[in-house]
């Protein structure tokens, strides 16, 4: 039985209250609970919240750093050609091993739901066997949904049939990436027929959608438009969408009003599309990040993404996806209270809803996933990223750790922590 009771602990709005959580569900959520002979947890006045969730994410180059070498350059251009050397001495057991770390590294930092893209323009499909098998072998402590993925483009690399082939094999999302094919309307070409085969299938669509600095990579238009034509609203996502920081703001306001209508959601990815991005420029550099308070303004759901935690495109990252809400609200300029809110929901609710995740949240009925931080607000959480307490799923406690303190000597030692 997965049975708990967590007293002691903050709500989102600063409420104090005790959770009881019965057969792995939220089963009452009060002031005090008066309920005995369970197991319990005293989250001692601290911040609880549903776990973290990542809605893009490259499990199967995911700490691979260093191979076959370093990306000298930092462009997206440099990573995707280190990708291509590197996959042709790619083999399960390595992306089963890397990946198994990278998802333990998850749960201990709260993420418990991971959108992955998996390539499938190589000659095999190796990296879908792979990444199904983590699927499957971590189910109990996290969700993963995977991308078809051509990386290379999909006419480009003429990797339509794999495509198709590991939607067969159980790969939940349709993924594209337009922007990289050899033309324009060859991008074009591809996101109308990979919004048909999702269609045709019944399944989501995430493209890597204008990964660019140039201001006409506009394949996100014809996204939302064939999102729209085909009655797909609500079940697509843009990736990225950097080309966006770069549009004049006459063809913004119209674009805007395209994606509202697809109600298309958004995944920037802050880490990777800050330091990508503005490559080519001397001074005044661009930031590489769409614009997303306009977007968020408009009702779109937002949501961040890592992206990559230590692979040929970016050499740093733990998965804390605390760490991209906070770059985000930095070169967003997203630090008013309100603002800073709204990007810790966009590495928790609104990722979940990009992925529909079923039964997430903090609220009665709702699976009991949680995680309790070391902080007592999320503008807190954000600004300390603090220590993960206890990760917890479906009741059961999958991840702990003790609350950081820090010894001071300054004339008379002392305990001090970092919360106000």
């Amino acid at each position: 039985m997965n049975d708990l009771v967590i007293r002691n602990c903050l709500d989102f709005n600063q409420k104090k209250i005790d959770i009881f959580i019965r057969n792995g569900k939220i089963a009452e959520i009060s002031e005090r609970i008066l309920i005995s002979d369970i197991p319990e947890i005293d989250a001692g006045g601290h911040f609880i919240s549903p776990p973290f969730i990542d809605s893009h994410f490259h499990m199967d180059a995911t700490l691979s750093y260093g191979l076959p070498r370093i990306n000298q350059s930092g462009t997206l251009l440099e990573g995707i050609s280190l990708w291509g050397e590197l996959k042709k001495d790619l083999t399960a057991d390595a992306i089963k091993e890397r990946a198994r770390k990278l998802c333990k590294w998850s749960i201990a930092r709260g993420t418990l739901g991971i959108r992955s893209h998996v390539d499938v323009s190589g000659d095999n499909l190796m990296a879908v066997e792979a990444l199904l098998d983590i699927k499957e072998e971590m189910k109990d402590f996290l969700d993963i949904q995977l991308v078809a993925f051509p990386q290379d483009g999909l006419y480009r690399a003429k990797c339509l049939n794999n495509l198709k082939t590991a939607l067969e094999m159980g790969v939940d999302v349709v993924g594209g990436i337009p922007h990289f094919e050899r033309t324009m309307s060859d991008g074009a070409y591809s996101v109308k027929t990979l919004c048909e085969i999702a269609e045709k299938k019944g399944l989501l669509v995430d493209m890597h959608c204008d990964e660019s600095d140039d201001p006409l990579s506009r394949h996100v238009e014809t996204l939302a438009n064939e999102t729209t034509r085909l009655g797909l609203e609500g079940r697509v996502a843009g990736s990225h969408l950097t080309s966006m920081h770069s549009m004049d703001n006459y063809y913004f306001s119209k674009l805007i009003a395209l994606l509202v209508e697809a109600n298309l959601h958004i995944i920037p990815n802050p880490l990777i599309n800050i330091t990508i991005q503005g490559r080519h420029d001397t001074y005044p550099k661009r930031r590489g990040l769409t614009r997303v308070p306009e977007q968020m303004k408009a009702g779109l759901n937002v949501a961040f993404g890592h992206d990559c935690v230590m692979d040929p495109w970016y050499p740093l990252g733990s998965h804390d996806m605390l760490e991209v809400a906070h770059m985000a609200l930095h070169v967003a300029h997203m630090t008013g209270a309100d603002d800073m809110k709204e990007c810790f929901k966009a590495v928790t609710t609104n990722p979940a809803k990009v992925m529909h995740l079923d039964n997430y949240g903090l609220e009665k009925g709702c699976n009991g996933d949680l995680v309790i931080l070391q902080c007592k607000n999320p503008v807190e959480a954000l600004r300390l990223k603090p220590p993960r307490l206890y990760v917890i799923r479906r009741g059961q406690i999958i991840s702990s750790t003790d609350p950081v303190k820090y010894k001071i000597n300054t004339g008379k030692e002392e305990l001090v922590d970092l919360i106000f």
